[in-house]
Formats: structure tokens, sequence, C-alpha cells
């Protein structure tokens, strides 16, 4: 019998500090941008490809999310692309956005494209209701596993990921409050964030009403329209570009054993889908969690940083809660989470603006700058197929 398939490392040596981010653009946050989305991704991308400087017409790839309502040639259409000869989505929603640059790079390594523009455009401000919101009819695959036991929306079944970890670990609301109240502190420097003027202090946070217990409206992230955009190239290119590289250093996806999505509650431990990409981002990687100057670790709700801290090595099952005492996660702590404000004060967009963050971060420009930052771990969303990777500086 033939042995088991094996990942060709060989093509992760060829990605590793080879392939880098080139450009960024995002246009502003919204409540409701009021636009159509293929609009709004165009336009973030031509900003991102004008922060490279760069052209339509450099641009030979696409990738993107699967919860996107645009099509590939619509964009490159609209956008002037000549010949547009490599493109994909990606599933999960959050889970996905790591994985954009992950595909493009591994693209680029191949040499089926040269220059690929990844991007997540978000426009749900004029939908009545949300998605868990329409369940109102027969449930299958994964959600008919919990759905009919009232675990609807996200929030239900996160919170109880973080009661067990209460439970188990003894992990307090003021530690779900230290990130809540960190990411706040980063987004109000930040001046493109929605809570830019909202401050946030524990009392305020402890009153917060409930949404899914144990979790209040502070441990939930913001419902924001927006789109975001960078370009993916190879160093050597990047080296004539207009701004320095950022490289790809690693990038990994991963589902884990026995998924099911967000829910999958029967695994010892609480790893989550998380800890299987972990393993491969840091097995393909010359650095480690220690070597890590600020994480932009995912932040649908505040449980999933304390779980992402654990799940990527910078503390043991069940220290996560402590690691987030005495400003250890703010700007001047040992490791600074969510500069930008994330999910939970900046903006949600399934993650694609903890790349933009970690992008800036490695240029030097972030309105919440880690004094030399050279390595900067994202990681898309826990307890789904999921996708993380670290930038670094040239």
């Amino acid at each position: 019998m033939a042995s088991p398939k094996t990942v060709d490392e060989d093509l992760f040596a060829r990605i590793r500090d080879r392939v880098a981010i080139v450009g960024i653009g995002q246009l502003p946050f919204a409540k409701d941008v009021g636009r159509p989305i293929s609009d709004t991704a165009i336009e973030a991308i031509q900003l991102a490809l004008d922060d490279a400087g760069l052209a339509a017409e450099d641009v030979d790839g696409i990738s993107m999310f699967d919860l996107e309502h645009t099509h590939e040639v619509t964009l490159a259409r609209g956008l002037g692309v000549s010949n547009l000869q490599w493109w994909d989505k990606i599933s999960y929603g959050g889970g996905a956005s790591c994985a954009t640059i992950l595909h493009a790079a591994a693209a680029i390594a191949c040499g089926l494209a040269t220059t690929v523009v990844c991007h997540r455009a978000r426009n749900r401000g004029g939908k009545a209701s949300r998605p868990w919101a329409q369940e109102r009819e027969l449930v299958t695959e994964d959600k008919a596993l919990h759905v009919p036991w009232g675990l609807i929306r996200p929030v239900d079944v996160i919170g109880m990921w973080a009661h067990r970890h209460m439970l188990l670990y003894g992990t307090k609301r003021e530690h779900l409050g230290n990130v809540a109240i960190a990411a706040r502190k980063h987004a109000n420097r930040n001046p493109g964030a929605m809570m830019q003027d909202r401050p946030l202090d524990m009392e305020t946070y402890l009153g917060g009403r409930v949404i899914g217990y144990p979790l209040t409206l502070y441990d939930c992230c913001l419902e924001t329209d927006g789109a975001l955009a960078c370009v993916v190239t190879t160093v050597e290119r990047a080296r004539d570009l207009r701004r320095k590289p950022v490289l790809v250093h690693s990038a990994a996806q991963a589902s884990g054993p026995n998924p099911v999505h967000l829910a999958n509650y029967n695994v010892p431990d609480m790893e989550t889908t998380a800890v299987p990409c972990a393993r491969q981002l840091w097995a393909r990687s010359a650095i480690g969690p220690k070597d890590i100057d600020c994480a932009q670790i995912y932040d649908a709700f505040t449980p999933l940083v304390i779980l992402g801290l654990e799940d990527y090595g910078f503390c043991a099952r069940g220290e996560g809660g402590p690691f987030t005492e005495g400003g250890r996660i703010e700007l001047g702590g040992d490791l600074p989470v969510l500069t930008s404000g994330g999910g939970l004060s900046e903006a949600y967009v399934h993650g694609f603006n903890l790349i933009l963050e970690a992008v800036r971060q490695v240029r030097g420009t972030s309105t919440s700058q880690v004094d030399g930052c050279e390595a900067v771990l994202v990681t898309g969303a826990s307890g789904v197929a999921t996708s993380a990777m670290i930038v670094r500086a040239e």
C-alpha cells in the first residue's frame, strides 16, 4: 500500500520570506456603507495597488472569501485587469482571512500568478436580520447538532466555550474584560476605528448587558460594513516598489479532527481548530512564539483571544486568562494584541483588518505602534476551519 501523501514542504520553503505584501488599502468603516459590494471592493483594491505603486495591468490573480457576493471577472473588468489567470474563493468566514494570503503566496511560488490581490468587502447594513435569525426551517449538517438545543447564534456557542473555560481553569470575567479594554484602548488611538472616541473601563465592562451568558455586549465584535485589500507578489519584485516589503514568513490552514462549525466541543483540553493550524504554522517557521512582537488574534468574541493565546503557544492551557493581567496585552506590554482595535473596537470584517494592521506594524505606521516591531502573528477564527500567518520585516 502506498504511504499517505504528505504536504510538499519544499513549497513552503519557496514561500518563506520569498513572497511579500506590498500594498494595502481600505475604505472608511461604517454601519451601512450604502454601496454595492463590487464597487467598494474595486475601490479598496485600487487603493492597495496605488499604495504599492502598481497598476491593474500588473494583476493576474485574485483570492477572496466565498462570502463575497462578487465575481472575479466583475472585479477584473472594473479594475482593468488585462488577463486574470488564477483565482479562488475560501470558505468559513473569519477562518479564511489569512488563507487568502496563503493561497496567493502558494500560487506565486508555483508560478501560477505573479501579482495577486486579496480582499474582503462586506455590506450587511441593509439587511433586516442576521443569518442565524432566519433559522426557522429544518437545519442540516453541523447546525443540526446544536441549533435544536438553543445554540443558534455564534455568541451562544462561544458563550459555552467561555463558561467551560471558567469552570475548568478559573478564568474570570475580568480576564475577558482585559481583552475588551485592550482592544478599546488601541482603537481610541486609531482615527479609523468605529470606537475611536468611546473609552471603556472595567466597571462599564462588567455592567454590560448579557448577550449570551457569560458574554455581554462588550465581549462581542462590532457589526461593520467595509472593504479592504492587499497586494501580494515576489520579494524580488517588491524591492522595486513604493513600500518596503512585508514578508510572508509562514502560513497555515487547518480544520482539525472531527470538526463541527464553532461548536466542536468533543475535544480534549478545549483544543480548538487553531491547535493543528498553530502546529503547522510553527513547523514551517524559523521563529517561535517568543519572537513575536505583537499578535492580531481573531476576536469575534473576547474568549477567542484567550483561547488563541493558549492555542498558539504564548502560554499553557488554562493560563490565557491570567496572561491578560497587568496590561500585558496592551501597548507597552509583553505581547500587545489587536493594536488597531480588532473586531471588537475597530471594525468587524471577518478579520481582514487584522492583516492590514500587521502590515502597518511591520512598516512602523500603526496608530498603536510596537517599538521595533519585526514579527507579527495574525490568526483566523478558532472553532472553524481556520488559517494563520506570520509576517515580518525583511
